[in-house]
């Protein structure tokens, strides 16, 4: 789950197929996880090889998002369509207040602590409820609480870095 592009942000993947009439089933990182039927163009695909399609309808089912795209008529060509993720240009974002970020501009991210000693990478980030964890990689993977003003101390999204207080183990 790195970031394609500064100009694109992946929101889903397609895990499933629901029906026979072209459906997918979707599993989302928006919040709320049927926040992503809201943006009505996807990008789908990988790597550098993206196309769009059109969102023509979607609900949350469970613990993922069924969702109906154009052109998309029925199980076969809804099929093709598995294992691809789902991204949107940077630009349809709804803006952020100061102090809230999205995940993806998190992941890749140095985190040090505020002794200046290296963690590791955020590699991704789990809602558990109470506050957000970063799962950060370095010398150990660390679940570090992304918890601003407690553990966090501050973003510092162009030179790349989180610094927290944080204890090593």
């Amino acid at each position: 789950m790195m970031r394609i592009s500064p100009d694109v942000v992946r929101l889903g993947r397609v895990i499933g197929l629901s029906g026979l009439r072209g459906w997918i089933k979707v599993y989302s990182y928006t919040a709320p996880r049927e926040g992503i039927v809201g943006y009505r163009h996807w990008l789908l695909g990988g790597a550098d090889d993206w196309r769009e399609q059109r969102v023509l309808d979607g609900k949350r089912r469970g613990p993922c998002v069924t969702a109906q795209l154009k052109g998309v008529e029925d199980r076969e060509s809804a099929a093709a369509l598995l294992d691809l993720e789902i991204a949107v240009p940077r630009d349809t974002l709804s803006p952020l207040g100061a102090g809230q970020y999205y995940w993806t501009d998190l992941q890749g991210l140095l985190v040090r602590r505020q002794d200046g000693m290296t963690l590791g990478r955020v590699v991704h980030l789990l809602e558990t409820g109470a506050h957000d964890v970063m799962v950060v990689n370095g010398e150990h993977e660390r679940l570090v609480p992304f918890a601003p003003g407690a553990v966090v101390l501050d973003v510092d999204l162009d030179a790349g870095v989180i610094r927290v207080d944080w204890d090593w183990d």
